[in-house]
């Protein structure tokens, strides 16, 4: 390998007006898909809010989609996009969120983000305004009790069939770990219920196409995602007693299809936030060897590669925010210099300093082809592992179209601690 392929790329990193290459290389894409190394890292978050607000203010993006629950992230977009009952600062509505982890989206560099795009969107008229969004699929249970708060008021006609979807998850107690533990050792799930359900809804709003008023539109939009939601998570918790593989892959699958309807939706471009782990494409990974799938991959195939840019991170080392067991409380951990071989300790020793990637669409050096391990951090984080874990074998070139490299990183502020009440999902994935 020469050492200088890999200097000839890494261009100097210092301050917004250096991701110019980068937007080049979006040019027209309708989806940018933009990573972490880890989800509790400062200049993580800071870098992709810096690169988000160029494409909404240069690129005209006006969707921000990311890995976080439906209800939650409908609460942020009705403070973003000043609408009724929206709270005045978009902190309050991220301060609500009580589903572990907390800090991924109740920290203060998402709260600058959120007060900056609501600042941005009341110098617009409301169609033009920039939505934020949840992905993801674990909010089974504030998703169904939305929905049918939102039928009692404007479809009573769907109520009972709500009812009867809520009254077959109440046996569980609203754990999602004891619905995939009941429905291995006995036949029947609710997943006829929550399907029915939602067809019914689609069907509704088939019938009732039409240009309408927009609020109108916007909730019963809101609606019929929480009922897919619903059906989502059941699919999900259910696949949780099967393979990983399986249950990872309905997670990015519903949230593939969820950008897909938001996009349909809004009929706008789209800027992902999520982990390297689902933004960067599975194929170029050994997730592709264990049969896993993930968003990237996804966009690539429903949109083409030249409507999706996929950018993820790298970092030599610092410090993060993460938790030492599924549902620990958070602790400000340190990142150790990247393992010997690994993709930033390439970066490291070549470069040096921060600096941004763009990968070539033609002809690229070796070192884009070869094989590396690139660290993963994910909501939990063992240190002690760094010599023989925690890292994902990476063809660089082949799982991203660009990556931001940074040799010093820090935690990110979290708006408040765990608390005691808060929910905790079943044990997910890694990341």
């Amino acid at each position: 390998m020469d050492p200088d392929d890999v200097r000839r790329l890494a261009l100097p990193l210092r301050d917004p007006a250096d991701l110019d290459p980068l937007l080049d290389r979006i040019g027209d894409a309708r989806v940018v898909a933009v990573g972490e190394a880890s989800h509790g890292t400062h200049e993580y978050y800071a870098w992709r809010s810096a690169l988000t607000r160029r494409l909404v203010e240069e690129r005209g993006f006006g969707l921000v989609a990311v890995e976080g629950d439906w209800p939650d992230c409908r609460r942020v977009d009705r403070s973003v996009r000043l609408r009724p009952g929206g709270a005045a600062d978009p902190r309050d509505a991220l301060d609500a969120i009580d589903r572990w982890p907390t800090w991924m989206w109740a920290n203060d560099d998402v709260v600058d983000f959120t007060r900056w795009l609501r600042g941005v969107n009341a110098g617009r008229p409301e169609p033009e305004r920039v939505a934020f969004a949840g992905l993801d699929v674990y909010s089974l249970w504030d998703s169904m009790h939305e929905l049918l708060a939102w039928l009692e008021e404007h479809e009573p006609g769907h109520v009972a069939a709500a009812r009867r979807a809520l009254h077959c998850f109440e046996p569980f107690g609203e754990d999602g770990a004891e619905y995939a533990f009941a429905t291995r050792f006995a036949p029947s799930t609710c997943e006829e219920t929550v399907v029915e359900l939602l067809r019914r809804l689609c069907e509704r709003r088939a019938a009732d196409d039409g240009p309408g008023d927009p609020d109108d539109r916007d909730d019963r939009f809101a609606a019929e995602q929480n009922a897919a939601v619903v059906v989502g998570a059941e699919r999900y918790y259910r696949a949780m007693v099967g393979s990983s593989a399986e249950s990872w892959n309905v997670r990015d699958e519903h949230m593939a299809d969820t950008l897909d309807r938001l996009l349909g939706h809004t009929g706008t471009k789209a800027v992902v936030w999520e982990h390297n782990t689902h933004v960067g494409d599975a194929r170029a990974t050994d997730m592709a060897d264990a049969g896993m799938t993930n968003v990237g991959q996804l966009l690539r195939e429903r949109y083409g590669t030249g409507d999706v840019v996929l950018v993820g991170f790298a970092g030599h080392r610092g410090g993060v925010v993460a938790g030492r067991e599924w549902g620990a409380q958070m602790e400000r951990m340190a990142v150790p210099a990247a393992r010997e071989g690994s993709l930033e300790a390439l970066l490291h020793e070549e470069v040096g300093r921060d600096a941004l990637v763009v990968v070539p669409r033609g002809d690229r050096p070796a070192w884009l082809d070869r094989r590396l391990g690139h660290r993963a951090i994910g909501v939990v984080y063992r240190p002690e592992r760094e010599r023989w874990g925690n890292y994902v074998p990476t063809v660089t070139g082949d799982r991203y179209d660009a990556l931001l490299h940074l040799e010093d990183t820090t935690p990110l502020q979290p708006l408040h601690l765990e608390r005691p009440d808060e929910h905790v999902p079943p044990p997910g994935h890694p990341e």
